[in-house]
């Protein structure tokens, strides 16, 4: 008998070869609720397959799956979430940054009604351990403005740990195609569509796994867009489909999968 997953964990994957396994074992441990795990890599001779594969093997509920979206961490969330089989989808990476003890808690405050849950940085209990100071300094300036002048709803609006209502996101749509700007851009339009949005404390560490493949320079123009953005009056769900329709002229070579594309 299948079980249909309350959860689809997406993590992007790049090249984290046998680093993934440590990643793995720890959400498989950690992730109580019936899940899906979702490895999006971008090419099937990325180093993290063979490991992804194997994992596999053992535990049915994780899925390796090949993004046709385009290159890129943004292409591989948007992939990912569209290839979701649960009502709530969970982001988080492949590094060990995030807490996978906290998958769980972001899922039922979605479950309970907010759109977006955000696992928070900024707020008291939350902490940052490590990482590019400019980049700290940046990210909490982000956050802690964005909450006290806009309805956002979280102190860590640029965080990619977050859960959201997987129907929320396929209404909204994703415009992003950068980087991880994608976390801010969902919570920005949940705050313009005056929609719930809730935080838990986190403890983010840097990196443990791997390499980093963060470029601040690169990713910076589309934060800056998206932050922008959630400053402003409040708009209808039919405003924000006709912006995004104007902000994508042509419409995606790419539909939807309604089957991931899967190496398992």
């Amino acid at each position: 008998m299948t079980i249909t997953p309350r959860i689809s964990v997406v993590i992007p994957v790049y090249n984290e070869g046998e680093a993934i396994v440590r990643c793995m074992d720890r959400i498989l441990r950690e992730v109580m609720l019936p899940s899906e795990i979702l490895l999006v890599h971008d090419m099937p001779e990325d180093t993290t397959v063979p490991y992804a594969l194997r994992i596999a093997e053992s535990h049915p509920q994780v899925r390796p799956v090949l993004n046709t979206y385009g290159r890129g961490p943004a292409n591989a969330i948007r992939f990912g979430i569209d290839a979701a089989r649960a009502p709530v989808t969970v982001v988080t990476m492949a590094d060990g940054c995030d807490d996978p003890r906290q998958i769980d808690d972001l899922a039922r405050l979605v479950e309970r009604g907010v759109v977006v849950a955000a696992a928070s940085r900024y707020m008291p209990g939350g902490q940052q351990v490590g990482g590019p100071r400019l980049k700290r300094m940046m990210s909490r300036w982000a956050g802690r403005t964005l909450y006290a002048f806009t309805r956002v709803g979280t102190r860590d609006a640029t965080n990619s740990f977050k859960a959201y209502d997987t129907e929320f996101v396929r209404e909204v749509g994703i415009e992003s195609r950068t980087g991880f700007e994608i976390g801010l851009e969902l919570t920005a339009k949940a705050g313009r569509l005056r929609l719930p949005v809730a935080e838990i404390p986190t403890i983010w560490l840097d990196r443990q796994l791997g390499e980093s493949h963060f470029d601040l320079g690169r990713f910076l123009p589309s934060y800056l867009r998206w932050y922008r953005f959630a400053y402003g009056r409040r708009l209808t769900m039919e405003q924000i489909a006709k912006r995004r329709a104007a902000a994508e002229p042509e419409a995606e070579a790419v539909s939807a999968p309604s089957v991931p594309a899967s190496l398992s």
